[in-house]
């Protein structure tokens, strides 16, 4: 499937290839909790204690040491993934990678990640609307279908409503579920994730383009906004940049004020950098 998928999009080939070695070599196996319990993964054992399950007894053991043992289990906790890409068009943008290819990249680093530690994963594209994305699956195939999707996704053209996406998602994801949303997130006044933190774990994942967050002197441009499509002639100039930037800390003061007070995990990834580090830690941390 990926040799039919280098020959058609070789781009995104790449990356599934890419990622996939740097998650099954980089990251822990099964996802085991440290919790003893009842499982499939042997511990270890020691003697009978007051209240043990005696059918948790190895009496071969036990008949050996003339002292009666227990076989204890590692409890295995199945964590529920959901991973939600917030697509418009200011993703269209950036100076080595578009922001847009390194969320897919994100995207595919953490079902991957899925994969790798037998957790379940589902995914939406919040876009205009919320869409289902992939159905949950623990399978690679899961991994192929969400790279295609976000992938072949045009942003152009295309805006958010945070408030409308945030109550869809409440509405729509029922069981409790580690969420990921990840996106550039500018503009993030209607933004509240309050009720869906109180129902779920989130972690935010802030995709940026370092230029966009401390453009340079260029003088007088033409530029066009890939969210509405609409065209003007800007300076950018000293006092134009120093206004410029100020809305940018502002904004993500905002944001992170927020998120502080919703209790929600986040981490900033720029377009110059290898996301695989920071994203296999989060995971990691799951």
């Amino acid at each position: 499937m990926l040799k039919t998928l280098l020959e058609s999009n070789k781009k995104l080939a790449l990356i599934l290839i890419k990622t996939q070695r740097e998650v099954f070599s980089k990251i822990a196996g099964e996802n085991i909790s440290k919790k003893r319990g009842e499982g499939y993964d042997f511990q270890e054992l020691r003697e009978y204690e007051t209240g043990d399950d005696i059918r948790h007894i190895d009496w071969i053991i036990s008949a050996k040491t003339t002292k009666p043992y227990v076989k204890v289990f590692h409890q295995q906790k199945e964590l529920n993934v959901v991973i939600v890409p917030f697509l418009c068009g200011s993703l269209h943008f950036g100076t080595r990678t578009l922001k847009k290819d390194l969320l897919t990249q994100i995207c595919v680093l953490l079902s991957y990640s899925c994969v790798k530690q037998n957790n379940p994963f589902e995914s939406y594209i919040c876009s205009d609307t919320l869409f289902l994305c992939t159905q949950k699956t623990k399978q690679l195939f899961g991994v192929r279908r969400l790279a295609e999707k976000v992938e072949s996704f045009d942003v152009l053209g295309k805006t958010l409503d945070y408030s409308y996406s945030t109550q869809a998602l409440y509405r729509q994801i029922q069981r409790k579920s580690m969420l990921f949303l990840i996106g550039d997130f500018f503009d993030t006044h209607d933004l509240n994730l309050m009720a869906l933190s109180l129902k779920h774990e989130i972690v935010l994942i802030i995709v940026r383009d370092r230029f966009e967050e401390n453009p340079a002197e260029l003088g007088e441009l033409n530029i066009t906004d890939p969210a509405l499509g609409m065209s003007a002639e800007i300076s950018l100039n000293k006092n134009t940049l120093h206004s410029y930037r100020k809305k940018i800390v502002q904004n993500d003061e905002m944001l992170y004020k927020k998120l502080q007070t919703a209790g929600v995990r986040f981490v900033k990834i720029y377009t110059d950098e290898d996301p695989a580090e920071k994203i296999i830690a989060l995971m990691e941390k799951a």
